[in-house]
């Protein structure tokens, strides 16, 4: 071969290798942005871990683990979750939650890992660690009519876990400014309390007969306090805790009480609303008691009645809305398909995207999606007295 055609040749090998450097570099600096990382909202290097506590609504899969009759594991649902090709992990939604997408949005490496998963050790740790459990409540009599689940209580015992292993994997020092600093603890609980345990029948007889609304409430408030209170002695200083939801809304209570479509059980919504307001105040007085800490509300209850109400006018993509608001996408069951949970003998809708509900209680990816993004970057009448975004980086 000739000098001049070495020469060629190289220059060639040369101009290919350089542009498919060009195409990884492109590619990830692509991907990087629809990440979320290296953004201008990122100035502080992004969310360091995520903390999730709750119930079904953040659930990551805690319940795989748990001999429950409170399970997700199951197909179809997770049918839309892109981390595992469609597969179900124990979320009860078909695709992320609002846990996931909070994350996503705010940097984290990677989704906050079920602390009962047998992974959940070392470095997986840092990107932060998923508490929350379909059934569990604030009241550790919740859900005793799923047989096993984590309550709140239980939750924060095994953060206490994870904070010493923070220790070891960091050094006192640096543990306790990476969780205080620059981790978000998110609670998303109280739902539970009023579905499966006060208002629950037959379980519930008991209860209803020896406290009134108010004294039950009282408990419930009572006992998040406390709560919230561990969490930081245990260096948690950046919070934000949902109210209840209308509960009276979702298809479950609509089909159990034979209910128009526009209809919803008045009773349920209203212990959330008085929930709610205790709730708020809470949030107000530990803020004022707490040096250093920031609790911030989020107004789960107006969000997703203002979507269950206008669901027509929310969009994801063409400017095509919601179907309903009303019916569960998957579920069996009454009017709605609205008693009998998701799993592989139920029916389900073709339009995933269209429904606000996945489930007889729980919003599909779609809707958890439009409620992340006005936590992430809504204004004081959504989540106060910071949004998210603006959370992550005080």
């Amino acid at each position: 071969m000739s000098t001049r055609a070495s020469s060629s040749r190289r220059e060639m090998d040369l101009s290919v290798f350089f542009f498919f450097s060009f195409l990884l570099t492109l590619t990830a600096f692509v991907e990087a942005a629809g990440r979320g990382v290296n953004n201008d909202n990122n100035k502080n290097g992004g969310l360091g871990a995520s903390f999730i506590f709750g119930d079904s609504l953040v659930d990551a899969g805690n319940n795989n683990y748990l001999p429950t009759l409170s399970r997700a594991n199951m197909k179809p649902n997770g049918i839309d979750f892109k981390a595992s090709g469609g597969n179900p992990t124990g979320r009860f939604t078909n695709g992320r939650t609002i846990g996931d997408i909070v994350g996503e949005e705010l940097g984290s490496a990677n989704y906050a890992i079920p602390f009962l998963a047998p992974n959940a050790t070392g470095k997986a740790l840092l990107a932060g660690v998923n508490y929350a459990s379909g059934g569990g409540g604030i009241m550790n009599a919740t859900g005793r009519i799923f047989v096993n689940r984590l309550g709140m209580d239980v939750q924060v015992d095994f953060f206490n876990t994870t904070r010493k292993q923070f220790d070891e994997l960091l050094g006192k020092e640096k543990a306790k400014e990476y969780i205080s600093k620059k981790s978000i603890f998110s609670i998303t609980i109280g739902a539970n309390d009023f579905l499966n345990n006060y208002l629950f029948p037959l379980l519930s007889i008991g209860t209803r007969l020896t406290q009134t609304p108010d004294n039950f409430i009282d408990d419930m408030i009572d006992h998040l306090r406390d709560q919230l209170t561990r969490l930081y002695q245990l260096d948690a200083r950046k919070f934000v805790i949902g109210n209840v939801g209308p509960i009276g809304c979702i298809p479950y209570q609509k089909t159990i009480n034979q209910l128009n479509e526009n209809e919803c059980v008045d009773l349920a919504n209203k212990l959330a609303n008085q929930y709610n307001v205790r709730l708020q105040s809470l949030l107000e007085d530990l803020n004022k008691k707490l040096p250093g800490a920031m609790f911030v509300h989020a107004n789960v209850y107006d969000l997703v009645m203002e979507l269950i109400t206008n669901y027509e006018k929310y969009a994801l993509s063409y400017c095509v809305g919601f179907k309903t608001a009303t019916k569960a996408c998957c579920g069996n069951g009454g009017q709605f398909a609205g008693i009998i949970p998701c799993g592989p003998t139920s029916s389900m809708c073709e339009e995933r995207d269209k429904y606000v509900f996945w489930d007889p209680y729980h919003p599909s990816e779609a809707a958890n999606v439009i409620i992340a993004k006005q936590f992430l970057y809504g204004d004081i009448n959504v989540i106060s007295p910071v949004n998210l975004s603006k959370l992550r980086d005080i």
